[in-house]
């Protein structure tokens, strides 16, 4: 008996083989896991809003703005915006944290919308 039992025991099956292809499985159900978690994270940033300043406060500054999948950059000319435009009308912040941007008329002076009457225009409420 004992020495059939020291007969199963002396069997040559460690095919060195068995455990590569052992070890191949493993690796492959590891690329699957994460190859799909790469692809999970892709598409759920994909959908997301970013706002991206790369070179702030310097003259080559740029706004990098990507939404929906779609990107757009906004270039700095290297100065200020000062001259570039014309008075639109007056914004208020009420105590409430609201604020309230009345336009002006095209025949309303700059002073006298200072004081808030603004022509005849109604107030139309802002997003913070």
């Amino acid at each position: 008996m004992s020495l059939r039992h020291l007969n199963v025991l002396a069997e040559d099956d460690d095919d060195p083989m068995l455990s590569a292809v052992n070890l191949v499985d493993v690796f492959l159900v590891l690329v699957v896991a994460l190859l799909t978690a790469v692809a999970v994270q892709t598409q759920t940033s994909a959908n997301e809003s970013v706002t991206i300043i790369r070179n702030p406060g310097q003259p080559d500054m740029e706004v990098v703005v990507r939404e929906q999948g779609k990107e757009v950059r906004f270039k700095g000319a290297g100065s200020a915006a000062q001259g570039q435009g014309v008075r639109a009308g007056v914004a208020y912040k009420l105590e409430d944290g609201n604020i309230v941007y009345i336009p002006e008329t095209g025949a309303a002076p700059a002073s006298a919308s200072a004081g808030g009457a603004g022509g005849a225009a109604t107030p139309v409420p802002a997003k913070p």
